[in-house]
């Protein structure tokens, strides 16, 4: 398992903040998440501010279960984008390489 976090050195896997609103950020996320090979969305709850997907095994890997969330104070543009990727099984772990994918992607679309 690996999330994005504040204390990751790499600006990459720190939470995305983006001075936009929530409902934007969100749709280019879902968006994305179509977008990218591999990926796949589960389910998405804009009101919960909450993506689930899944990224396909990649080469001795498991497939990963990957939340995406979004917290933003209503009707300010201020949003926090944070992910976490989950992978059971497989002879390695590609979370990490998942938060990285999904987040340097979305940060040059929203950024």
């Amino acid at each position: 398992m690996f999330e994005s976090s504040d204390n990751q050195a790499d600006l990459r896997l720190k939470p995305l903040r983006v001075p936009r609103l929530k409902d934007g950020i969100f749709s280019e996320a879902v968006d994305l998440v179509e977008a990218l090979p591999g990926w796949s969305l589960v389910s998405k709850d804009e009101a919960k501010g909450v993506i689930e997907c899944t990224r396909k095994a990649r080469l001795l890997g498991a497939q990963a279960r990957v939340t995406i969330s979004f917290e933003a104070p209503e009707g300010v543009p201020s949003t926090t984008v944070k992910m976490r990727s989950e992978s059971k099984g497989g002879l390695l772990n590609h979370d990490k390489q998942n938060v990285l994918e999904f987040m340097e992607k979305l940060r040059q679309r929203v950024v």
